[in-house]
Formats: C-alpha cells, structure tokens, sequence
C-alpha cells in the first residue's frame, strides 16, 4: 500500500508541476518579478504538502512559530536540518516571509520544476567556485533580505539519514554575521516519514521545531555554528529519540570501586 501512495504522490507532483512552471514563466515573460511569482510557487508545494497528508497519511506538527521575527522589514537567516524533500517543500508553505534558497546550479536544468525556480528570487551558486559562489551568497541576499524575504539554507549541504548528523558548513553564520540577520535554528524529522532519497513513503508525523533566534553581531562564523548545531542535534534527539543510540551513562562510584 505504501508503494501505491508513493506512486500516486509522485504522478500528482509530476502532474501538477507543469501549469504552475509555466505560469510562472509566463509571468516573468510578462514582467512579473518577484513575490508574484513566489506565491504561484508556494501555491503548488501547498498542493504538493496537502497531497503528502491526503495520499501518504504524512502531516506536521510545528512548534515554536512564535520564535519567529514578528516585523514586517526584520531579516532571518533559516538554518535547517535537512533529511529528505519534505521540509524544502514544507518551509515555503509554513513560513510568513517569502524564503530564498540557497542551490546548487544542477538544479536549473530539472525540466519544468528547475525552469521554474529560475525565475524566483533564489540563490543559485556553482559550487566548484567556492570564493565567488559565496560572494553571490553576500551580495544577492543583503539585497533579498531587504526586500523582506528571508534566506534559508541547509548547513550540512545534503540531505543526512535519520539518526546521522553532517559536517555543519559555516556558509550561513558567514551570511548572517556579515548581513547582520539572526539565524533561526530549525529541527525537522521528515526522515521517519519520508526517508532520504527513499521512493516509498510511509504514514507518520513530521515534527517541525523552530528555536529561538541567535544573534549574529559580534559574533565568529565557527562558533555561532558550533552553538546552532548543539540546538538542531540536541533537538533532533528530544524529538525522534528512537533513531539514536542512548547517551553513555558514567559508572556509579561503587562500580567504579569494584563494590
């Protein structure tokens, strides 16, 4: 059953990407730019999330939206756990400021769906120019984060297995430092429900938890790193405690004596 519901799930996505692709391509064909063609693409990864409850039996549970800067004009830099499709398809949708991504350029040439995201106000960056991606980074969102439109990226760059943790790359604390946007560290186990770079889906509740923002002024990229990683995993383990092996406990101070 599992299978069919991912079949289904997928031919639904594959079905309904192409009149949302080229309506957005029509409108930059037109002259629209910008949050108009956002919303028609966070309408489809509405269709997209909605499906995933109806077809698959997947829904979220977020906590903590609270957390999240309230002004209109305040800027975030989102640090996300990355497991699976979902949450790249769930954070538009659940989010109240438009999101620029932060891709790699491969994506582009996906038919329809990487036409598409050509269009929007995202970051794509070739990631054998290491020195001149970052600066693209910089300069593209000090101007998006202007506009209101808040940048989120995955800092272990991959999608990592439930119950497995990435190397953290400091790419967004150096974006955040140097634009002076707080990061917003965000806890997500999509991988129980929708497992990486897995076909077949099952039935389960993805628990969405967005912390607390940090601030980035005055702050050094490993270390604001090292502090947003010690939230996500320590999260990542209160949330979904069964995909990782319990924590050593020290020996009482009778063992340790032999009594």
């Amino acid at each position: 059953m599992d299978f069919i519901r991912s079949v289904i799930h997928l031919i639904w996505m594959g079905i309904t990407v192409v009149p949302y692709a080229l309506a957005i391509m029509l409108g930059t064909l037109l002259g629209v730019r910008g949050v108009p063609l956002y919303r028609i693409a966070r309408a489809w990864l509405s269709l997209c999330i909605s499906g995933a409850r109806v077809v698959l039996g997947i829904r979220a549970n977020v906590t903590g939206m609270d957390n999240l800067p309230q002004g209109v004009n305040e800027g975030a830099i989102l640090l996300v756990k990355h497991q699976s499709t979902y949450e790249t398809f769930l954070m538009p949708v659940i989010m109240p400021h438009p999101l620029a991504y932060v891709f790699k350029k491969e994506l582009l040439r996906v038919p329809f769906f990487g036409w598409a995201i050509g269009r929007l106000d995202m970051i794509h960056i070739d990631r054998n120019q290491r020195t001149q991606a970052f600066n693209k980074v910089v300069q593209q969102g000090k101007n998006l984060l202007a506009k209101g439109v808040w940048i989120i990226m995955f800092p272990e760059g991959t999608r990592i297995d439930r119950g497995h943790k990435g190397h953290y790359k400091t790419g967004g604390t150096r974006l955040a430092i140097d634009t002076g946007a707080p990061v917003i560290p965000i806890a997500v186990t999509s991988a129980k429900a929708w497992p990486r770079k897995a076909f077949i889906k099952r039935p389960g509740v993805v628990d969405v938890s967005i912390g607390k923002p940090i601030p980035s002024v005055g702050r050094q990229p490993d270390e604001l790193m090292h502090e947003v990683e010690a939230w996500i995993e320590a999260e990542m383990r209160r949330l979904d405690p069964d995909a990782y092996p319990p924590a050593a406990t020290a020996p009482s101070p009778r063992a340790a004596d032999g009594g």
